[in-house]
């Protein structure tokens, strides 16, 4: 089970690390721990409930490891827990959706930016993360949510639609609206 690039896939990572290879766990963390931390950000608004909520789900994946069979992609499953997780929270706080996206400390990020790029440019592309953030913001959640899986985690509509528990056509739709919805957005002249 190798990746086009020849590392290990996750599936096999997580094998390993079901059989006691730690640094295979290092390996599987680090590829998914951005994902999912803005993935659960984006769906919450709030970096101190996206943090408590991306330990309660990696928490659950290290619990979950001596019973860890390969069954489906290791990023569906993954995105699984953090997707009920995320249910289990809103259903706690009795929020069926985002209600607020201010601008918290950490929500934009820089982009990663080369050695001789102009400031200008920096700033230009911190300006064009926060536009995003806030038109994914306003898409409904449904919407943004399976924009996120499929950005974030990488996760195909069959597999949206398993960890949402919607049928396909309805993820589809979600995804198909909410990429008309971004792209009307950010290309409307300012």
């Amino acid at each position: 089970m190798e990746r086009s690039d020849g590392t290990p896939s996750d599936e096999r990572l997580m094998l390993d690390w079901r059989d006691g290879n730690a640094v295979a766990f290092e390996q599987l963390y680090g590829r998914h721990k951005g994902g999912v931390l803005r993935y659960l950000l984006r769906q919450t608004g709030r970096r101190e409930w996206a943090e408590e909520l991306f330990q309660d789900v990696w928490l659950k994946v290290v619990n979950a490891r001596a019973g860890y069979e390969a069954r489906a992609r290791f990023a569906s499953w993954l995105y699984s827990i953090a997707h009920n997780r995320l249910m289990d929270h809103f259903r706690e706080h009795s929020r069926a959706s985002l209600v607020s996206y201010e601008d918290e400390a950490g929500v934009v990020e820089d982009p990663p930016a080369s050695a001789h790029e102009q400031p200008e440019r920096s700033l230009e592309r911190k300006q064009d993360a926060r536009v995003l953030l806030d038109v994914l913001g306003a898409l409904p959640a449904a919407q943004r949510e399976a924009f996120v899986l499929q950005q974030e985690g990488d996760l195909s509509v069959e597999e949206i639609a398993a960890v949402t528990g919607v049928n396909r056509e309805t993820a589809k739709s979600r995804l198909r609206y909410a990429l008309s919805k971004l792209r009307a957005e950010l290309v409307r002249p300012s």
